[in-house]
């Protein structure tokens, strides 16, 4: 136990010399006695623009009355979010991975600036959860982060709908097999209030993982948005956060190469997205963990797939959290030795025994057992080959096709290969090329849901491939390979792929290829020059020239 729990505010707030930042801070409402109790950073990631993020003042406000029982001072700021969902298919989605970077340098530099002795981070929408741990390991302080929860179903002629079928309905509808009608009622209906994304998408996706790395509570993330337990999880967060700088239990300890292992099981097991590649990774450079693409691969082949969920499956995170939630996910693979049961977890009990709390809805049939799993392998895996030497990621969970072999058509932007797909001048067979969408060509490495979504629901979601240098939704599916590094802008081979050259995927063999000969490739090579840069001013410009390789998470 420490003793001392005002361990980095008392500099801010002790003695005649603090005297004018007291003076200040009497003025948000604190008093003489809050100047003596540790001061607890409540980094929200509030906004009205997206129903992710819409419901966290209502969060932050029990999880202040829960530090404030536990005798702390929260204090309360805001960093930024951009809506995925919203700005997918747009301009403004090149701004979405950036995002990432700014709510960690934001959340970082106001806990750093104003001395905070421990902080709960509140996420929503794809970007904001990363981000928040990002800033949680940067900074190492007794800190948990905190997700909103998802959203609930919506309901569309007798069944279950989330966003996912709604961009996929975009694509019928532009082949005349949705009327308008039915896609202004489907529209209406698939969002019926605040929380973030309704299948195993991005969101859900990392929410369960950082519950399994152990900075986030086991079983609290999975609590649905508009769920009166939320309210309750939360205040309990603002009593765990004090409780951990009692014990002085930091990110660092928490978050290991083990409790990383747990994150990636999370992610395969449950069919997850291929955007946890990116954060993971990211997390572990903010933690100085050595952590390699290919690792993603090695756990993937030893976790079977036992989660029913969309966008392969049948369910939504709310039908899992209704199931036995996380927890009964994390028993499952317990028992099956497939989990580090020895990592903690921020409630101070190791995952092990969380797991042991589990309790499973009697006739649930969302979580498969791993003996009798949906899959004997787990949701994700990594391509290398002559088209991504440096790797690839492409997400199997929900799709029995695992080879392909067909035509290139090569676009240099998502924009292009949308307007192709909605023309039908994509055909069966065909392999869809979309480059210049990296970190740094695009800038910003935009989601190809659009794209992805019009091929699904244009029926050809079994028949063609798409492969980017981009990234891809969490509501993706299909044969799709995202993060192809090297990526174009920096010459790698992706950028030297003409019309009509062969490409073929090969899943069991874990390669991506085409067809030409390393002398064509070259001779290729040799004729081509870097577009020039699509930003040259502002936060853009400077993202592309500060960001890595997808392979090394698209850190800055």
């Amino acid at each position: 136990m420490v003793s001392d729990l005002k361990h980095k505010s008392r500099e801010l707030t002790e003695g005649p010399g603090r005297a004018p930042a007291r003076a200040m801070l009497r003025a948000v409402g604190l008093r003489d006695e809050d100047f003596g109790k540790p001061l607890v950073a409540v980094a929200n990631t509030w906004s009205e623009v997206t129903p992710c993020n819409f419901h966290l003042r209502d969060i932050a406000d029990k999880v202040k009355a829960g530090i404030r029982e536990a005798g702390g001072v929260p204090l309360e700021f805001n960093s930024i979010v951009i809506s995925d969902g919203i700005s997918m298919g747009t301009e403004g989605m090149k701004t979405s991975l950036v995002s990432r970077e700014v709510v960690a340098d934001s959340i970082e530099l106001v806990v750093r600036g104003h001395l905070f002795d421990a902080v709960v981070a509140i996420s929503g929408c794809d970007k904001t959860i990363p981000g928040t741990v990002m800033a949680l390991a940067r900074l190492n302080l007794p800190s948990l982060m905190l997700y909103g929860g998802s959203i609930l179903p919506g309901r569309f002629q007798d069944r279950n709908v989330s966003i996912q079928e709604v961009f996929e309905a975009v694509g019928a509808h532009a082949r005349g097999t949705m009327s308008d009608t039915d896609l202004h009622d489907l529209e209406s209906e698939a969002c019926p209030g605040a929380g973030a994304c309704g299948g195993q998408f991005t969101a859900n996706t990392m929410s369960i993982a950082f519950e399994f790395l152990g900075i986030s509570p086991m079983g609290f993330n999975g609590v649905p948005a508009l769920d009166s337990y939320k309210e309750s999880v939360s205040a309990q967060c603002g009593h765990l956060v004090m409780d951990l700088l009692k014990r002085d239990l930091r990110p660092k300890d928490i978050m290991t190469r083990d409790a990383l292992e747990n994150a990636i099981a999370a992610v395969a097991s449950t069919g997850g997205s291929t955007n946890a590649v990116l954060h993971l990774l990211a997390v572990a450079h903010e933690i100085g963990v050595s952590l390699d693409i290919d690792d993603f691969d090695a756990v993937n082949q030893r976790i079977p797939l036992i989660a029913d969920l969309k966008p392969g499956g049948r369910y939504m995170a709310a039908d899992l959290y209704q199931a036995g939630g996380t927890r009964l996910v994390a028993q499952r693979l317990i028992e099956a030795g497939l989990l580090k049961g020895h990592c903690m977890t921020v409630t101070g009990r190791t995952i092990k025994e969380e797991a042991q709390t589990a309790s499973e809805t009697p006739g649930q049939q969302v979580l498969y057992r791993p003996e009798e799993p949906i899959k004997t392998t787990g949701g994700l895996v990594i391509l290398h080959g002559n088209l991504a030497p440096d790797g690839c990621v492409v997400k199997v969970a929900g799709h029995s096709k695992l080879t392909h072999t067909g035509p290139a058509k090569v676009f240099d932007c998502e924009e292009d290969a949308f307007a192709a797909v909605q023309n039908r001048t994509i055909v069966d067979g065909d392999v869809v090329v979309i480059r210049y969408e990296g970190p740094q060509g695009g800038p910003g490495m935009r989601e190809m849901l659009g794209v992805t979504s019009a091929l699904v629901g244009a029926g050809l979601g079994e028949t063609v491939a798409l492969l980017t240098d981009g990234r891809f939704s969490g509501a993706t599916h299909g044969m799709m390979a995202g993060h192809v590094t090297p990526e174009a802008t920096k010459g790698g081979p992706i950028a030297m792929v003409r019309n009509g050259d062969t490409i073929t995927f090969d899943v069991p063999n874990r390669r991506l290829d085409v067809q030409v000969s390393p002398d064509e490739m070259k001779a290729r090579s040799q004729q081509w020059t870097a577009p020039p840069p699509k930003y040259t001013s502002g936060v853009l410009a400077k993202y592309a020239r500060a960001v890595s390789s997808a392979s090394k998470g698209a850190v800055t």
